[in-house]
């Protein structure tokens, strides 16, 4: 069995070296454990005896290590919906949400989402979970925090969100977890949630990096920024004007999707040049980011328009189409276009697109997670030679996210490679 451990020095790409477990002896180095050994007076204080027998330490597994969006998946983070509130109405939000669902914002802001549609959303994110153990997947989650709470800091004022899409914040990308320092004042603190996972990662051997963290100040966003019909948002997005400037780095994680050493990103409303190029700078040389862009108004994270699924093998959403597919087909990867979304039109969709219907969660190469509604896209898996596990998630559809959103995978079985030429 392949097995995946963390080893001192070398290069961020070779920073977890792929070893056949059953044919290694005894480990020949602890650094990990040494590393978090207690250097407390009590500890220092305790009696010595006359001969200590030293025990060899154990080399301990890295608990991360995911290189890609569909080898076989080992642990993962899944999201929560308690708690969850509407983002207060302010401009990157308005840039961000369709005209429709203006009124909602403005009466709901600062408050929890509806009551029972949260409680639904609640027992399908539950279900979920349950599902992933039975397929044999570690699920962990982030801490149930109170997100109605009034925060202010030098530059702004805001209630919190919710720490229900793990994949907006956390970025794994091979035994680093990177939490980005995502652009919408509600989400300021939403990091907090996921702290004590990240330190149990870090303290067993994972590398752990934070972004620089924006100050969001008013310069961040442009407060002018003019929307009032679709055909505004096209236009803005054809001449590459996003309502986050330059003023200061800022990405959402769910911009960027992973292929081995090959990463793409787009530039979107919450993700600017200046974030994708911390990006470029920390990861290099080991790893490469690619900027691609789509006919899309509203861009806001890349998984419902570009979902890479295999080796090779990718989603392109036909009514976002992506501007530089030719590169993908001249390096021989296949580009799979899904079929309409079935959600019906009355069903609320707060902060996100029908294309969740895309936004999947691949298991491993062969068994993908999809909605159990989307009857037509099961069949295009299908006919892929990819098993489908159903599971209903349209309540938290609502909260802005699918299968892909709500999840962060922490660990996947399966080397470092190169998929793209």
């Amino acid at each position: 069995m392949l097995r995946v451990r963390c080893l001192r020095g070398g290069s961020r790409g070779a920073e977890a070296a792929h070893l056949i477990g059953a044919m290694l002896g005894r480990a020949v180095t602890g650094w990990v454990q040494s590393a978090f050994q207690s250097t407390s007076s009590a500890a220092a204080a305790q009696p010595r005896h006359a001969a200590e027998h030293v025990t060899e330490p154990v080399h301990q597994e890295c608990p991360v290590c995911s290189y890609n969006e569909w080898d076989p998946l080992e642990e993962v983070i899944v999201g929560r919906a308690e708690n969850a509130c509407v983002p207060p109405f302010t401009v990157e939000v308005k840039a961000n949400t369709y005209d429709k669902h203006w009124p909602f914002y403005q009466q709901y802001g600062g408050q929890s989402f509806p009551t029972d549609h949260l409680k639904k959303a609640v027992a399908e994110i539950e279900e979920m979970c349950n599902i992933l153990r039975h397929e044999g997947v570690t699920v962990r989650r982030p801490e149930p925090l109170n997100w109605s709470n009034e925060y202010k800091t030098p530059d702004f004022t805001s209630s919190g969100m919710y720490a229900a899409m793990p994949r907006d914040i956390l970025l794994v990308v091979g035994n680093e977890i990177i939490e980005a320092p995502m652009a919408w004042r509600a989400r300021f603190f939403e990091y907090r949630a996921y702290r004590p996972l990240i330190k149990e990662y870090f303290r067993n051997g994972a590398k752990w990096t934070t972004a620089p963290k924006p100050t969001m100040a008013d310069e961040l966003y442009d407060q002018d920024y003019p929307i009032r019909t679709v055909e505004d948002r096209h236009k803005l997005a054809a001449e590459g004007k996003f309502v986050t400037t330059e003023h200061e780095p800022c990405f959402d994680a769910a911009d960027f999707i992973r292929a081995g050493r090959d990463l793409f990103v787009q530039r979107s409303q919450v993700t600017n040049y200046m974030g994708i190029e911390w990006m470029r700078r920390h990861l290099a040389p080991d790893y490469k980011i690619h900027i691609i862009s789509f006919k899309d108004p509203n861009p806001m994270h890349i998984d419902a328009t570009f979902n890479i699924i295999g080796p090779g093998l990718v989603l392109s959403n036909p009514d976002r189409p992506c501007i530089q597919v030719d590169m993908f087909k001249k390096a021989g990867w296949t580009v799979v276009k899904p079929p309409t979304p079935l959600i019906p039109d009355d069903h609320p969709l707060w902060m996100s697109s029908k294309w969740l219907s895309m936004n999947v969660l691949m298991l491993g190469e062969d068994r993908v997670m999809v909605d159990a509604n989307e009857i037509t896209i099961q069949k295009m898996f299908e006919s892929l030679g990819i098993k489908t596990i159903k599971v209903n998630i349209r309540h938290a559809n609502s909260l802005g996210g699918g299968f892909h959103c709500w999840t962060t995978d922490v660990r996947r079985r399966g080397p470092l490679q190169s998929y793209f030429h």
